[in-house]
């Protein structure tokens, strides 16, 4: 008679990698802020932030949202991630640092229309954030406005007003953020309640 097989089954925990994409998101928001409030000149030194805080750290923190089974997270992370890839490589064509040619066809109304996406996407996602804090949800709709500001002044309607928009909107997206990554970081180290983030609206889900 064979003995039955023991089987185990092996939990790995993972930090919660929500502090490390906001923070990777409110480092790049605050200095492409600054550019486009004209406080700073130029997009060359907000390239290596978009790529390496905005990208990066949003995507590290979707890989491992997924991990712990976080569907919003791992899409919210993981979209944002993107669009700071395509937005720096967008600023890289313009500035002719894949050669002339490129930077001879661009078309903004292209980037207008992925703006676009982008605001449809953001706007179901702001949905979504309703149910997880007050300060998230306050961080998307900041974002909503921020693509809105980016669609229509790409797109040339009411462009500077617009385009004020986008960049007040950036600027307090890059506060708000920094505020959450704080409350993640301390409430999570102290096991309590250290700085306050509103609980979820509970309309949609019990």
């Amino acid at each position: 008679m064979s003995n039955p097989s023991n089987s185990q089954h092996v939990k790995v925990v993972t930090a919660d990698p929500s502090a490390i994409g906001l923070f990777g998101l409110a480092m790049v928001t605050l200095v492409a802020s600054t550019q486009k409030l004209e406080w700073t000149t130029g997009l060359s030194y907000v390239i290596p932030w978009a790529i390496f805080l905005g990208a990066f750290a949003q995507l590290f923190a979707a890989v491992q949202d997924a991990k712990h089974g976080n569907h919003f997270g791992t899409t919210a992370f993981g979209a944002y991630g993107f669009f700071w890839l395509g937005v720096a490589m967008t600023w890289m064509i313009k500035m002719g640092a894949f050669g002339e040619a490129l930077a001879s066809q661009i078309d903004g109304n292209q980037l207008g229309a992925a703006f676009v996406g982008y605001l449809i996407f953001t706007l179901f996602m702001t949905i979504g954030a309703m149910e997880t804090n007050k300060v998230l949800f306050a961080i998307f709709v900041l974002i909503d406005f921020l693509f809105i500001g980016l669609s229509l002044s790409t797109l040339g309607i009411a462009e500077e007003f617009t385009h004020n928009i986008a960049a007040v909107s950036e600027l307090l997206i890059a506060l708000l953020s920094f505020y959450g990554c704080g409350a993640n970081v301390l409430n999570n180290h102290f096991g309590r309640v250290f700085l306050p983030v509103g609980k979820p609206f509970g309309i949609f889900k019990k």
